[in-house]
């Protein structure tokens, strides 16, 4: 047996050691100054040390810290300090969590039997017949060898007792979560609002169905498509499986996302295979119902050279700069007649001339049906708009030559730009409802600034532009001048209501006061006030989750627009922070001065990231007086640390004058007054811009005349 690696201990470092012990950083700083006993580092660097993992837990055990650690966070300490990297680990620890699942009597028995070297000796052909089963000859999950197994006994068993406490599918979502959102930019991922999308409009009817992701990555795509199928029959309860194909070039992600969907969906058939599918096809013979893509976005060396004549192209050869156009020809070769296509695909390949001949070509033979725009943030890259496209492979009756244009990211639809995260249920309405009814009457009534239906041979002109937004008119000018009277008619009532909260200063005032200060860190030691921070929080499974309040909206004064993220399928929901009436929040980055007290429409809502609430007990405190306080120029500038690139507040030294409550109410009403000016003013920019807006397009197109 090689030596070297085997005897190479799993290291784990100190934010590691914070997470077994659920500690932060600075007690394992402060632990390491004050216990002579605890563990020398093995490795790492001197800022950065790294600690064998067995010589921490068995100090944390011989101190009490180690008794309340999750099963699964000591799993992943292993996983993650494992000698031979946390993909290999991880791809091993998902084949006994497989296993486990598929032949529980089997490997309980063969755990129980056997000590570290026959349970790692035995365990490769056992794995192999699993793998084998599940996911067919050729998948991608390798290396699970005698020597590759054999520093991992440890790993293997906890990996076998994580699956019993938790179950095993569970387990590997936990696992899988962890190492994806702990190298960002290694995996460029399918966000859940999109891939569920995606899968809705493919809209695979029936169990029966094939679903191909020639881009699988981390599998995104083919487990909304699992989970769509299964809802769309009964509940997924049948003899006939899905089967789910994928293809990924980066050979350990797509041994993980095999092992994912394996895990996932167990009456589903698995296919994934590793390698780069435009040179490489593993599925050139397939005939899918529906192939779902988020391709890379500008690929230079996608094949370009090597494939000028392969029969893929059959709508034109893509340029070098077209990798995009590659993907959509290459999903449509691959689908049975009348099968449907959904590709996530940079605005830019709506309109590039260079693309334009191949777009037309699609346009007149009737494969490229729709084109939807979502929001910015739908998925990477999130300051970019994305577009949806939906192809339909033509039979040997195509439909007359139409195209859907929708456009999910205008305000027409109430999904305004600027938000942390888009609306999905709205974009999901909007997209889903425009594409059914176009689908089944060929034809759609239009809704300026949302959807309209468009006859191919309107678009073939020198550009074949097919970015929604160009074809839609503007919501505004569509209500004529009957709705720009009415936003007239509001903009002069806001004005007028705008001067009488004007603020009037007072002429007589004398110079600075000199009052008596106390800290919000004070306070909140006192009791005066509680201080939370936000951030944290999941939704819980199937259940209403409430709206968040993000930095943003504080700062334009909007309702809460961000959503809470999923909670994973291994543990129960985080609690997020609520907000009640009377609630003082405070952005913390950024370096403006800007303080919100809550009233009851906002009441409920979670408490975003980068934002401090601030809760004044009412016999002590005022809350209008407390935020009028805080957004003091002079106040924020000493309270902010400069010292990164982002300025960031610390609340906790942030000063108010120590009055009587009957002076802070006083002072309170003024702050009032101030804010509903301040929200009078945004309100008059805002219609003010509807107007301008409004009467330009009406102007520009004819509904709006200049008498």
């Amino acid at each position: 047996m090689p030596t070297g690696t085997q005897d190479r201990p799993t290291e784990v470092t100190a934010a590691g050691i914070a997470r077994l012990a659920g500690v932060g950083r600075a007690a394992v700083s402060n632990w390491r100054r004050r216990h002579a006993d605890f563990p020398k580092p093995v490795g790492g660097t001197e800022t950065s040390p790294a600690f064998a993992l067995r010589e921490i837990e068995q100090w944390l055990r011989d101190q009490g810290k180690l008794a309340e650690v999750p099963l699964r966070e000591r799993v992943w300490q292993q996983l993650v300090g494992h000698p031979a990297g946390a993909a290999a680990a991880l791809r091993q620890a998902g084949a006994v969590l497989l296993l486990a699942h598929d032949r529980p009597a089997a490997w309980q028995q063969l755990r129980a039997a056997a000590d570290d070297a026959e349970l790692t000796g035995v365990l490769p052909a056992v794995l192999d017949a699993v793998l084998a089963a599940r996911l067919g000859p050729g998948h991608p999950v390798r290396g699970l060898t005698r020597e590759a197994l054999a520093p991992s006994a440890a790993l293997v068993r906890a990996t076998g007792d994580l699956a019993t406490a938790d179950g095993a599918a569970a387990a590997y979502d936990f696992l899988l979560g962890r190492h994806l959102d702990a190298n960002p930019r290694q995996y460029t991922l399918t966000p859940p609002g999109p891939a569920a999308l995606m899968a809705e409009l493919a809209a695979v009817a029936g169990p029966s169905g094939t679903v191909l992701d020639p881009a699988c990555g981390a599998g995104a795509l083919l487990a909304a498509a699992r989970e769509r199928s299964a809802e769309e029959s009964d509940e997924g309860e049948s003899d006939a499986p899905v089967t789910l194909y994928g293809q990924e070039a980066d050979a350990d992600l797509a041994a993980l996302t095999a092992l994912r969907l394996a895990l996932g969906a167990p009456d589903a058939q698995v296919r994934v295979r590793a390698a780069d599918t435009l040179r490489a096809d593993a599925f050139p013979d397939l005939a899918a119902d529906a192939v779902l893509v988020h391709p890379p976005f500008n690929e230079r060396n996608w094949g370009h050279d090597e494939l000028a004549y392969d029969p893929r192209w059959e709508y034109g050869f893509p340029a070098r700069t077209e990798s995009e156009l590659a993907w959509v020809q290459h999903a449509l070769a691959r689908l049975r007649e009348g099968g449907t296509a959904v590709l996530l695909m940079p605005p830019a390949a709506a309109s590039r001339r260079s693309g334009r001949r191949i777009r037309a070509d699609l346009l007149r033979r009737g494969a490229l049906r729709a084109v939807i725009a979502l929001p910015a943030g739908a998925a990477p890259p999130n300051g970019v708009p994305l577009h949806l496209w939906v192809l339909r492979k033509p039979g040997t009756t195509p439909p007359a030559p139409q195209l859907l244009v929708v456009d999910a990211a205008g305000p027409a639809t109430g999904t305004p730009a600027g938000r942390d995260k888009p609306d999905w249920q709205t974009v999901r309405t909007t997209a889903v409802e425009a594409w059914r009814t176009f689908d089944r009457d060929g034809g759609i009534e239009e809704q300026p600034g949302v959807r309209r239906s468009l006859a191919a041979i309107d678009l073939l002109d020198d550009d074949v532009d097919l970015a929604p937004a160009r074809h839609l008119p503007p919501p505004a000018a569509a209500g004529g001048p009957a709705e720009l009277a009415r936003i007239r008619e509001r903009l002069t009532t806001t004005l007028a209501r705008t001067t009488a909260l004007t603020p009037r200063p007072d002429e007589n005032a004398a110079g600075p006061a000199r009052w008596p200060l106390t800290t919000v860190g004070e306070l909140a030691r006192s009791g005066a006030l509680v201080l939370r921070a936000g951030g944290a929080g999941t939704a819980p499974a199937g259940g209403a989750a409430p709206a968040v309040l993000t930095d943003h909206d504080v700062i334009g004064g909007d309702a809460p627009s961000g959503t809470l993220p999923e909670a994973p399928a291994s543990g129960p929901a985080e609690e997020p922070v609520l907000l009640q009436a009377g609630d003082v929040v405070v952005p913390v980055l950024g370096g403006g001065a800007v303080a919100r007290v809550t009233d009851d429409s906002t009441a409920g809502a979670a408490l975003g990231r980068n934002l401090t609430l601030l809760r004044p007990d009412p016999a002590a405190l005022d809350p209008w007086f407390l935020a009028g306080f805080l957004r003091g120029t002079a106040n924020n500038r000493q309270a902010s640390s400069y010292a990164s690139t982002a300025t960031r507040l610390d609340v906790r030294r942030l000063q108010l004058p120590r009055l009587p409550l009957a002076d802070q109410r006083r002072y309170g009403q003024r702050f009032r007054d101030l804010a509903a000016f301040e929200g009078a003013l945004r309100l008059t920019a805002r219609l003010g811009e509807q107007l301008v807006q409004g009467l330009h397009d009406g102007l520009t197109d004819g509904s709006v005349t200049p008498d």
